[in-house]
């Protein structure tokens, strides 16, 4: 619980950052192509960091990676890869940079061949509509699910990367594939 009397899932704790993402954004279904693209790359950022190291530098990545544009950024050289890799406002890391320029190319790829676009790859993992689960404890909720193995590998047979179970699960979460509130939350029964 936070100031304003509300009970919020346990991870979210007292960062005012936190707790915006956690009402306005987190399990709330996402089905914008390009939105969705813009989440998997930061999630992938975020692998090994902590999520709201990746939070406080959102706006950094999206000014960039030009605003998550993946024909632009699937168009990446060695020379704006290094000046990424400069950059103290993202992970300078350069398998994620290099990741995040794979990952546009292979968005393209989906959105030339898949009939729904990533949107509709994406939420396939998940039969079209939100999986809803009714965790008691934050402790209870999985690091990964036979549905984000699935999606893991099928995203790494088309090219992704930076993609591996854990992280597609976080994705899930994030996107509202999944709603992983727990039941105590107070958008756990609003999403």
């Amino acid at each position: 619980m936070t100031g304003d009397g509300r009970i919020r899932c346990g991870w979210v704790g007292g960062e005012p950052i936190y707790i915006d993402y956690h009402d306005r954004e987190w399990g709330v279904p996402l089905y914008d192509d390009r939105a969705l693209f813009e989440m998997l790359i930061l999630e992938g950022a975020q692998a090994g960091l902590s999520w709201i190291t990746i939070l406080k530098k959102r706006e950094a990545y999206r000014a960039a990676f030009d605003g998550f544009d993946p024909a632009v950024v699937a168009c990446y050289g060695s020379d704006k890869m290094a000046a990424l890799k400069a950059d103290p406002g993202i992970v300078r890391n350069s398998a994620k940079i290099r990741a995040a320029v794979d990952n546009a190319k292979a968005w393209l790829e989906v959105m030339e061949r898949e009939e729904g676009g990533f949107a509709g790859l994406l939420w396939g993992f998940v039969d079209g509509r939100p999986i809803v689960n009714r965790w008691r404890a934050a402790s209870e909720v999985p690091a990964e699910t036979p549905e984000s193995k699935t999606m893991s590998k099928d995203l790494k047979t088309r090219g992704f990367r930076f993609v591996g179970p854990t992280i597609c699960y976080a994705f899930m979460q994030a996107v509202g594939m999944v709603n992983d509130h727990t039941v105590d939350c107070f958008r756990h029964a609003k999403i």
